[in-house]
């Protein structure tokens, strides 16, 4: 059986894909910043992670020691500072950012990388990212996430460099713009159709396609 590690799947995007997952099947450990209020039978195992603390990824590392895990999902993050464009930075608040949606992911990486290698069923890593940080989508506001997203790119496709020859595949997936408190109402798609996308995109991901970025219905999106 299949076993998936998804970081911020107490809601949103992450919970729909613990969802689909299961109902596929598959063994799903979540992870969230409170597990009591995260709590949902028949949905895999809880474990409590803030993704910027590198003493909570090292705990989350110790706890699952020795398990093989064939599929993280680095989704946990969150929006920033909203409005600032590049010449109105809440700097504290960029810092932020950066540690959570760019470093966050790098850190339980390399933490479960232990565990990733120890799968027989071909390793897979997604960084679900963000059409707002490609390079050819201009904008300028809400610059934080913006660059947080663009800077998390560059780590998928330098995970993906690094861990080829290990055979685990790596890949950094646009969700979509999705009905979630992030996303707002007026967003395109819901969870569900977001959540589906994903995960078959990661089906699909391989060494032989890994270190692309990919949008949620399986084209693949320009750096």
């Amino acid at each position: 059986m299949t076993t998936i590690v998804i970081t911020g799947a107490g809601r949103g995007i992450g919970l729909a894909l613990a969802r689909s997952y299961v109902a596929a099947g598959a063994t799903v450990i979540r992870t969230v910043r409170d597990p009591k209020a995260s709590a949902e039978p028949g949905l895999g195992e809880v474990m409590p992670l803030e993704v910027a603390d590198a003493g909570s990824v090292a705990a989350l590392g110790e706890a699952l020691a020795g398990r093989p895990i064939d599929v993280l999902v680095n989704n946990a993050g969150i929006i920033g500072p909203q409005g600032p464009s590049s010449l109105d930075t809440d700097f504290d608040g960029f810092l932020d950012t950066l540690k959570v949606n760019t470093l966050g992911p790098l850190r339980v990486t390399q933490a479960l990388l232990p565990n990733l290698r120890l799968s027989k069923a071909a390793p897979r890593i997604a960084i679900i990212s963000s059409r707002m940080g490609s390079l050819s989508h201009a904008k300028s506001n809400d610059i934080a996430y913006r660059a947080s997203k663009a800077a998390v790119n560059k780590i998928a496709q330098a995970l993906a460099t690094d861990l080829a020859p290990e055979g685990i595949a790596v890949a950094s997936i646009h969700p979509g713009w999705v009905r979630t408190d992030m996303g707002g109402a007026e967003a395109d798609i819901d969870p569900v159709t977001s959540a589906e996308g994903v995960r078959a995109v990661i089906e699909e991901l391989s060494v032989a396609n890994t270190g692309r970025f990919w949008n949620y219905d399986g084209t693949e999106r320009a750096w």
